[in-house]
């Protein structure tokens, strides 16, 4: 029997003599290969050993697992386990672990891939994409939100049968967006699902199709873009959310650095995750942004505080890797890059330690925006900083500009003016 250490004893039979064994040294491969800790190695083995002596107890073959058998084993089996080794029943930690099990049976060929659509469904979805793409100029972001949509839209209706638009009634497109959003019922929600829609619709009335009446139908939720002031920080908040970065965090430097590139040059997040080390030029002071959300290639300045802190970030923080992303994992799964999860994270941590209740990254963006135009900036420039391709889109920072709505501000009625 092959040595695993600090495996208990019952645990290694389970793991080494069950229906997984064949896929142990693969599963401990990608431990190895991801650099995880000994301890958290140790976890993710115990979280598999009681998979499946779970696999074994119910005679479930290795060809018939997927997410669903995952589930039930988490909340089936755990919440009511008896077994008697030290296993691990924290459902978090053991679908952590267990998801890469499933990876690896795939790659492999052992069991079958996620089910995606295919035939006219996955025909007319790429044609769809193409449309976003090469006319419409969307991000792969925007159109992976929307072809999920479209593509849950045609299941419902033509699963198994012709795709014939022609008969796609009104009641269908009410009953599906009904359904979407009893899942998920909020005003953003709503305004993806209902613009996906439209523009799917619009696309096949370019294409000749009759689908006037089913855009009909599709009513705008009440939503007022302009309605509300950006959430920007006050001068005293920012400088509280820059004085958390101490030295008892995991990784202060990279923190404080994610922060300034949002801070002082308005970077998205996704921005943030994409920056490579060759984007950089250090002689000329200068970061390029490449694969925009505008699909553009943009050159900014580099502040000088902002530089510093990207120094001392990779001068001291950065973990030795041949990973070229700028930011990249100090845990397990190493040599790997940074999230957009993380990125988030990272600054809505920074926010809850200086005691800010609207925690959204964007938050630093609008700063940005709202200093600009308080300080004599025009709107063109804001819209320029924040690489905006519409002037309308920076016009809501217009109300934020106190300056010269005070020079345009009529006297009060009644009052001594």
């Amino acid at each position: 029997m092959p040595k695993i250490p600090s495996l208990h004893l019952t645990l290694r039979g389970w793991l080494l003599n069950g229906p997984l064994a064949a896929y142990v040294p693969a599963y401990r491969e990608r431990l190895e290969r991801g650099r995880y800790a000994s301890s958290t190695s140790q976890r993710c083995l115990n979280a598999v050993s009681h998979f499946a002596h779970w696999m074994s107890l119910c005679r479930l073959p290795v060809a018939k697992l997927d997410e669903s058998r995952i589930d039930q084993f988490l909340q089936e089996h755990l919440p009511h386990c008896g077994c008697r080794a030290p296993v691990m029943r924290h459902p978090r930690e053991a679908h952590a672990a267990l998801m890469p099990l499933l990876a690896i049976l795939r790659q492999r060929g052992v069991i079958a891939d996620l089910p995606t659509a295919s035939g006219p469904i996955a025909e007319e979805l790429s044609h769809y994409d193409a449309y976003m793409l090469d006319t419409r100029g969307l991000a792969s972001g925007t159109r992976s939100v929307r072809l999920r949509i479209i593509e849950r839209l045609l299941v419902h209706k033509f699963a198994g049968r012709p795709l014939d638009l022609r008969k796609l009634r009104p009641e269908d497109i009410r009953r599906f967006v009904g359904e979407q959003l009893e899942l998920r019922n909020t005003i953003s929600n709503a305004v993806t699902i209902n613009a996906a829609v439209r523009d799917y619709l619009r696309w096949r009335s370019t294409c000749g199709d009759p689908v006037q009446t089913l855009l009909g139908v599709i009513a705008s939720p009440a939503n007022w873009a302009h309605a509300s002031l950006p959430q920007a920080l006050q001068p005293d908040e920012v400088g509280r959310v820059l004085s958390s970065f101490s030295q008892t965090l995991r990784s202060p430097k990279r923190g404080y650095a994610v922060v300034r590139l949002a801070l002082d040059l308005g970077l998205r997040c996704i921005e943030i995750n994409r920056l490579q080390l060759d984007d950089i030029d250090w002689p000329h002071g200068t970061l390029t942004l490449r694969r925009t959300k505008s699909r553009r290639q943009d050159v900014l300045p580099l502040p000088v505080l902002t530089g510093k802190a990207l120094e001392a970030y990779l001068r001291h923080e950065r973990p030795a890797t041949s990973n070229r992303s700028l930011f990249v994992r100090c845990i397990a799964p190493h040599d790997a890059p940074v999230s957009v999860h993380a990125i988030r994270r990272v600054i809505r941590d920074a926010f809850s330690r200086a005691g800010i209740p609207h925690g959204r990254a964007h938050a630093l963006r609008h700063t940005l925006a709202c200093r600009l135009v308080n300080s004599g900036g025009s709107i063109k420039e804001v819209a320029d900083v924040l690489r905006h391709r519409s002037l309308n889109t920076s016009l809501i920072y217009a109300k934020t500009d106190r300056v010269a709505l005070a020079e345009v501000a009529l006297p009060w009625p009644g009052s001594a003016a």
